[in-house]
């Protein structure tokens, strides 16, 4: 079963990957990531068949290049700067970088070269996987009925007020296929009003949206492959680079990387006061949000002059009732992904590629439930904890 090409654009991925790459171009080029393909979901087996598309698609992928167009688009951005976009102009993905493999059904990816490259395989591979699995594995026909006829349930929620936040649409990853994700978010933009914007940089150039992302976890942990830096602190130094790249635009931290409790310490008042909001992606929200409520209660802040944004595995129900709790207490957002882009008859994967290693050292996301912890190296994984112990038991908050 040949496929068509799935990823057309350069651009057809997360804004947060130029955005995360930028600070990389201009602060870490001597930085080299490992990353690692792992399926969650259990009992997933995928074919050689799979494979073999798989690694046709990638050779695709890597004989693109951005276009006059995509740069342009890239260059009105305010804050994506002149300099980096010329390097996109030389830059494209290079497939010697990656390999694959399956072994007893499971499959193996691993992408391995100078972080500001390597760190762009992400979404392009999962979408490539994704797609692919979906598409050889199913009724694709069958499953896109069952797409559509969820998305216009929604929808009419909306228009019948069951439904009353904001989003922005996150869901390149995990998207059932390319041409659904851009279905999808043109008839949510069109037809009702609560959608804000998308991740997906080509169709927020394409439909005239608001492209939204600041950084991933794999941000943060990059910090712990550089030697000068105290692993508990690595929060402190990425809050910092991102502040200097862009000045308080862009300015929603992610605070689960190594715990949000151990974020808190470096939240100080100047990041308070520097960045719009923060954005919650594991543990109980309702708990992450009072906690953060009280963190910028405890500096005198203003909370309703702040963003909480919601992105952990959402539904529309959920962050409905996320809403109604806290939205007299600050600006809330979500940013909903899978929900959207691979709603179906058919459970969607847990997919995700997640970096493991960085000059030659491990690094891990710790997360603030164990399920998301992923790391490669046990030894490390506890010595990491160690530190985060350390200093959380050292500095008591005030």
């Amino acid at each position: 079963m040949k496929l068509k090409p799935i990823i057309t654009s350069l651009l057809d991925t997360d804004f947060y990957k130029f955005n995360m790459n930028q600070v990389i171009f201009h602060k870490h080029t001597d930085l080299v990531g490992e990353y690692h393909f792992k399926c969650r979901t259990p009992g997933i087996v995928f074919t050689e068949e799979m494979l073999k598309e798989i690694n046709e698609q990638i050779d695709h992928l890597c004989s693109l290049r951005f276009t006059n167009e995509e740069l342009n688009y890239l260059s009105s951005i305010r804050f994506i700067k002149s300099d980096y976009v010329e390097f996109l102009r030389l830059w494209h993905p290079i497939k010697d970088y990656v390999t694959t493999a399956l072994q007893n059904g499971e499959l193996k990816v691993i992408v391995s070269g100078p972080l500001f490259s390597a760190m762009q395989f992400e979404i392009y591979l999962l979408e490539i996987i994704n797609e692919v699995y979906f598409r050889m594995k199913f009724d694709y026909d069958e499953l896109l009925i069952s797409a559509k006829e969820k998305l216009e349930k929604k929808i009419l929620d909306f228009k019948n007020k069951k439904y009353n936040f904001k989003f922005a649409e996150f869901g390149c990853r995990r998207r059932l296929s390319r041409e659904w994700q851009e279905e999808a978010v043109k008839k949510l933009s069109s037809e009702i009003q609560n959608m804000v914007g998308t991740s997906n940089v080509f169709l927020a150039m394409k439909y005239n949206l608001v492209p939204i992302g600041t950084y991933a976890h794999e941000y943060v942990q990059m910090y712990q492959g550089i030697d000068s830096i105290p692993l508990s602190y690595t929060n402190h130094y990425a809050l910092k680079d991102w502040y200097d790249e862009y000045k308080g635009d862009n300015g929603t931290a992610l605070t689960d990387t190594i715990t949000t409790d151990l974020f808190l310490r470096d939240f100080d008042r100047s990041m308070v006061n520097n960045y719009t909001g923060v954005r919650h992606d594991s543990g109980d929200p309702y708990i992450w949000a009072e906690k953060i409520l009280n963190h910028y209660k405890k500096y005198g802040t203003d909370s309703k002059t702040k963003t909480l944004l919601f992105s952990d595995s959402l539904n529309f129900d959920e962050a409905e009732k996320l809403y109604q709790k806290f939205k007299d207490k600050a600006k809330i957002s979500f940013g909903i992904g899978t929900f959207i882009t691979n709603d179906t008859k058919e459970k969607p994967l847990n997919i995700v590629i997640k970096l493991q290693y960085v000059n030659g050292r491990p690094v891990a996301k710790l997360s603030d439930v164990e399920t998301k912890v992923m790391c490669d190296n046990e030894k490390y994984l506890k010595y990491l904890k160690a530190s985060v112990k350390f200093r959380l038991e050292r500095e008591h908050e005030y």
